[in-house]
């Protein structure tokens, strides 16, 4: 097969697509934000390049030639300084790449959305024909998302071979953000989670959300959307998992329903008006994880041949790389 590039390819799941990509012997290049933490590239002999994912005429020429292109660059952040920032990179950045792909005649283009585009059902399971519904409790990495995800299907629609891929929350080894999937494993290690409540997520282990993309790279079907999610599992199951395989004390306080969201929004007004850093919780986070965020996965696995670890392993697999990267107590 040609040549691929990968965009934010110094991610938590970019690397994991990047690692794959290697060990099928395929010829990559990184598209890197400029000034980005490269570490999770560091041990591997991939080509890099520094551009802005703005940068329409720049990327058109940069992948003139490529056959494949893999677009994962976002940011995935609950909270930040400049909500403009996300909607610059998440959903201006979709645009400019689709449009640098389009004119760069790329055959193969596989787009990573979030199951955070798809709508939930409650006491339900959602899949990938779930309208979007969660307008009310949505925060500004949500909507980018929602909205990044009906660009990549238009840009289908007029031709564009993009597969559409829409991860759970995942869990493994090198989240060096950390991720806010990866603070919650990293919180409990910690012993900074006060207790537990409502609401459950869909988990993959990160390396098989990346073998995932290469699956759809080969298999998925222009303008369709893949879910890459394997473990509807509840937040008081997971709090308890996450401690089991760090040996720590799990969560057991339980904490009503109405207050959870009180004190996010506590800690969110703090962060915009005294501290400006980024704060444990937010309203409209705490507002998503007190639902059952649960899906279903079966297109994936009947279409694309998803795979799928045990979450205890994944789990295991974060809270050993969290322990030997000195990131937790």
């Amino acid at each position: 097969m040609g040549k691929v590039a990968v965009t934010g390819a110094t991610g938590f799941i970019g690397s994991a697509v990047v690692r794959q990509l290697v060990r099928d012997s395929r010829e990559v290049v990184a598209l890197i934000e400029p000034g980005a933490n490269t570490k999770n590239l560091d041990d591997l002999n991939v080509e890099r390049v520094s551009v802005d994912v703005n940068d329409t005429l720049r990327l058109t020429k940069i992948l003139a030639g490529f056959e494949s292109l893999y677009h994962l660059a976002a940011i995935y952040r609950v909270w930040t300084k400049n909500p403009e920032s996300i909607y610059r990179v998440n959903v201006e950045g979709t645009v400019s790449m689709l449009l640098a792909a389009q004119t760069a005649k790329i055959k193969r283009i596989v787009y990573t959305s979030s199951i955070a585009a798809i709508g939930l059902v409650d006491q339900g399971v959602a899949d990938e024909s779930t309208e979007f519904n969660l307008f009310e409790i949505a925060n500004d990495y949500i909507l980018s998302k929602w909205q990044s995800d009906c660009i990549a299907r238009r840009f289908a629609q007029v031709g564009l071979p993009v597969v559409i891929v829409n991860p759970g929350f995942p869990f493994g080894p090198r989240d060096i953000g950390p991720t806010p999937t990866g603070k919650i494993v990293l919180a409990i290690m910690n012993g900074q989670v006060p207790g537990r409540g409502p609401g459950g997520l869909c988990a993959i282990d990160v390396d098989d959300c990346a073998a995932g993309h290469l699956l759809a790279e080969e298999k998925g079907r222009t303008g369709e959307r893949y879910i890459l999610g394997n473990h509807n599992i509840s937040m008081n199951d997971l709090f308890d998992m996450v401690a089991k395989v760090a040996s720590v004390p799990s969560p057991k306080i339980p904490i009503p329903k109405v207050i959870a969201p009180i004190v996010g929004l506590g800690m969110e007004l703090w962060a915009d008006h005294v501290s400006k850093n980024e704060p444990p919780a937010t309203y409209r986070a705490v507002r998503y994880a007190q639902r059952y965020a649960y899906f279903s996965n079966k297109k994936a696995a009947r279409e694309l041949g998803l795979p799928s670890r045990p979450l205890e392993d994944s789990l295991r697999r974060a809270v050993n790389w969290f322990r030997a990267a000195n990131m937790s107590a």
